[in-house]
């Protein structure tokens, strides 16, 4: 008589082996946006493919956040309150001890200019919103050695 116990273990195990770590798993990502839709959608997007996402409304919240997280990557809004993005990527530059953290510039402006301006503050790349799931996903793996 065959026993089933094996069969299931077997069958765990392998289930196991097939059931890959997710690509990006551990990886901190903050992404500042004021638009509650935004930030959502992203860190819904990222949390799935194993990343630890951190969020702020703008650069000022944002700042205290990259002191407390150290983040590998860094998503900015261009349009905000406060503190744009332009003036939150340039003084994450500007730091000795985060200029290295790659800053990926967003806008639902296409222009030229902005894209420049972006960047003259040190930014690495630039999305226009709203952003697909490949090209945030491309965007980090363009930019983050892990």
């Amino acid at each position: 008589m065959k026993r089933h116990g094996g069969d299931f273990q077997e069958n765990y195990m392998e289930s196991m082996a097939t059931q890959a770590k997710p690509k990006l798993a551990g990886l901190k990502v903050l992404v500042i946006d004021d638009s509650k839709t935004i930030r959502r959608t992203a860190e819904t997007l990222l949390t799935k493919e194993g990343c630890e996402v951190f969020t702020a409304i703008d650069g000022f919240d944002a700042l205290s956040k990259i002191a407390d997280h150290q983040p590998d990557i860094v998503f900015v809004d261009i349009m905000m309150p406060r503190l744009d993005g332009y003036q939150t990527c340039s003084l994450i530059k500007h730091n000795k001890v985060f200029k290295q953290i790659p800053v990926i510039m967003l806008s639902s402006k296409d222009g030229l200019f902005d894209r420049a301006r972006g960047r003259i503050v040190g930014s690495e790349h630039y999305l226009t919103k709203p952003f697909t799931k490949d090209e945030l996903l491309g965007a980090i793996e363009a930019h983050v050695s892990k």
